[in-house]
């Protein structure tokens, strides 16, 4: 029945009123809704300073107990191991000492996708909310989440090791690189870096795959676990970092040798381990079995491997030159922090190009550090020297403390632990198989051409100090996702806390147990052997020790050195000879645009420390009798004498040859050693 007007006109202020108290209601809840927001928004802001503050913490801790350490000549546990302790104490703290804060998780169905959003919009009462994808979670694991933010806040995003902590720590390892004792044993460090790794990691994959079948037939394995994730784990864990042993080594002079196999073998392993793991997660078989072996998919995994490491040494190289280049005909030297900032920002920039291009990072970064090493660092003045050595050592330092740190806090933070203690008695079986088979059969094949051995106590050692550090960690935590790969990283955490701990804290008495020197001066030659040449010494310490390395060095770098040192390092450099002198008549032009003018003034541009590593034919004299012979096929009298006081005076032939000698181009130096041949007569 129809309401008269009448009677619904009182009606009216009342719905007004009632809508009015209605939006001034729904005013209300949206100003808390904001404020809740804003708290929200706060606290989260407050956490992510705490836990940076906490890591910061923890490395000043670090620092301070180093100083003592260091001040009471402590050598039983190196830095980092210091950094894993504290970051355990810290971890088991924020464990089980800090509150659960959030508790609103609720899982939400959506069973019509068949793959995972990275991104997802949630309506929640009409409003908006952006979600982003943190990772798979087990049926089993549901009701487990992490439940407290500030474990989430100190709980990083593996691309942040990758990006922000691992280019400092590979630079620093090329740009620090002592070449004349990596160079001497070059071919040594190449065999045990590429040949030795591959090695390694085929063993421990296949040893591991045995493992998983046993787990298998005992009923420990839970869920799928591919030969290829054996093969994985094995390029993972092949990834040696002995810097607890190294740092050692350093603090006690021990066999420079020695220092330049270990040190040469991990800057080189890593980047092999690095395009091993990516080249076995290319490794993809045609047909239903995806992870049987397929010829087809292992050949252009070998192609992959190739063609990354190939790809990535040459951005590192060029990325290199390019900034050689820059500094050489700019005058940045003016402006030191300018040229500190370019060399800074061009060096770190190769890792992210390569990882841009789909290369690897930590191969270019680490080409880059050599190349820069070689050629950029020449043109920089005094003043940026010493900041981008002392930046990089900084920056490396703080790194390397840091990830050790994470891994200590780690163990108790990270959620998808899984440990099976037969597949990490497994992994710890073949990784010493894997060690020695990587140390003992190359070594035995290598001294067949060296001519200074590889003592069995120095393989004892290098099979003693093949430590895991911060590449297998960042490798492991890079992919995390499956049940295979979440075991793997459990299991090379354990091996990472043995290896520093053990294996780190026991270099010291190895050491002296296998008699090894220590005390050594970096730039001390090792004992002479009963070879069947001998040395005449030229004069003085600085020749002896020229004329020992020429001998020793590596024949590879024997033959790239020449074309180096006559062409690259003038036009890269304000080093080496003029161009002019080494390029045809016909390219004088661009000989002189491309030489500097400080190569004509600077008069001690032939004794640049390269000199010193390699033995040219002319530097080679043979002596039979009373006759010398040069390499050029030239003879004479040889009356060499000796004075009283032992040093060996020359002949006037000698002097005649010396003579002509530095009256040649000027990118000809006067030699004075000659190696002798006793050729004993078997009548």
């Amino acid at each position: 029945m129809a309401v008269p007007l009448r009677r619904r006109l009182p009606m009216l202020p009342l719905l007004l009123l009632a809508a009015g108290g209605l939006r001034a209601v729904e005013r209300s809840s949206s100003a808390m809704e904001e404020l809740a927001t804003e708290k929200e928004a706060e606290e989260s802001h407050r956490q992510d300073s705490v836990s940076l503050l906490t890591f910061i913490l923890l490395l000043t801790l670090t620092i301070l107990t180093i100083w003592l350490f260091k001040h009471r000549r402590v050598r039983f546990l190196h830095e980092t191991g210091l950094a894993m302790i504290y970051g355990l104490i810290v971890g088991v703290i924020l464990r089980y000492g800090t509150p659960s804060t959030s508790g609103h998780d609720k899982p939400f169905s959506c069973s019509q996708e068949d793959r995972p959003f990275t991104t997802l919009l949630v309506n929640v009462s009409g409003k908006f909310f952006e979600y982003t994808l943190k990772g798979e979670i087990s049926p089993g694991k549901i009701h487990n989440v992490e439940q407290n933010d500030m474990l989430r806040k100190v709980t990083f995003d593996p691309e942040v090791f990758f990006n922000i902590l691992l280019p400092p720590i590979i630079f620093h390892a090329g740009y620090s690189l002592k070449k004349r004792h990596f160079f001497r044993n070059l071919g040594s460090i190449l065999a045990y870096a590429f040949l030795g790794t591959a090695v390694s990691c085929f063993i421990i994959g296949n040893l591991m795959y045995g493992v998983v079948k046993l787990m298998k037939l005992v009923g420990q394995l839970s869920d799928k676990f591919y030969y290829t994730d054996c093969l994985l784990f094995g390029a993972i864990i092949s990834a040696t970092d002995p810097v607890t042993v190294l740092a050692i080594f350093n603090e006690l002079h021990a066999d420079v040798d020695l220092y330049a196999l270990l040190f040469g073998e991990s800057v080189l392993n890593d980047a092999v381990a690095i395009v091993l793991s990516s080249s076995i997660v290319a490794y993809q078989p045609t047909g239903e079995n995806t992870h049987a072996f397929d010829a087809a998919a292992f050949f252009k995994s070998v192609g992959v491997f190739l063609g990354i490491f190939s790809g990535s040494f040459m951005m590192g190289a060029v990325t290199g030159v390019v900034t050689a280049l820059v500094t050489k005909f700019t005058k940045l030297h003016c402006f030191p922090l300018l040229e500190t900032a370019l060399f800074f920002l061009m060096s770190w920039s190769t890792f992210l190009l390569a990882e841009a291009c789909g290369f690897t990072g930590v191969v270019a970064v680490l080409f880059c550090g050599i190349t820069q090493a070689h050629y950029t660092y020449n043109n920089l003045s005094v003043e940026s020297r010493s900041r981008t050595k002392q930046l990089f050592e900084v920056l490396h330092f703080l790194a390397e403390n840091f990830i050790f740190s994470y891994m200590g806090l780690a163990l108790f933070t990270f959620q998808k632990h899984i440990f099976s203690p037969v597949f990490i008695i497994g992994a710890f079986i073949a990784i010493f198989f894997g060690r020695a088979a990587h140390i003992y059969p190359l070594s035995f094949l290598l001294n067949l051409g060296r001519r200074h051995k590889i003592s069995w106590n120095f393989q004892h050692m290098m099979m003693f100090s093949g430590l895991r550090g911060a590449m297998a960690f960042a490798l492991a935590i890079r992919d995390t996702a499956t049940y295979s790969h979440q075991m793997m990283f459990s299991t090379t955490l354990l091996i990472v806390f043995f290896t520093v701990w053990i294996v780190g804290g026991g270099t010291t008495p190895m050491l002296s147990w296998l008699n090894i020197r220590v005390g050594v001066d970096p730039d001390q030659d090792p004992p002479p052997t009963n070879d069947s040449f001998q040395v005449l010494q030229g004069d003085g310490p600085d020749s002896e020790r020229r004329n020992r390395t020429k001998q020793e060095s590596a024949w590879l770098f024997r033959l790239w050195y020449s074309f180096d040192h006559n062409y690259l390092k003038p036009i890269l450099t304000h080093s080496g000879p003029p161009l002019t002198t080494t390029l045809p008549s016909w390219c004088g032009l661009v000989a002189r645009c491309l030489t500097s003018p400080q190569v004509y003034d600077n008069q001690e541009q032939l004794r640049e420390e390269d000199s010193d590593f390699i033995l040219n034919d002319g530097d080679l004299t043979v002596t039979y009798g009373d006759t010398t012979i040069t390499a050029n096929g030239s003879s004479g009298p040889h009356t060499a004498t000796t004075s009283l006081d032992g040093r060996r005076t020359k002949s006037s032939s000698e002097e005649a040859l010396e003579h002509d000698v530095g009256a040649a181009d000027h990118e000809v130096t006067s030699r004075g050693t000659r190696l002798v041949f006793p050729l004993e007569d078997n009548a």
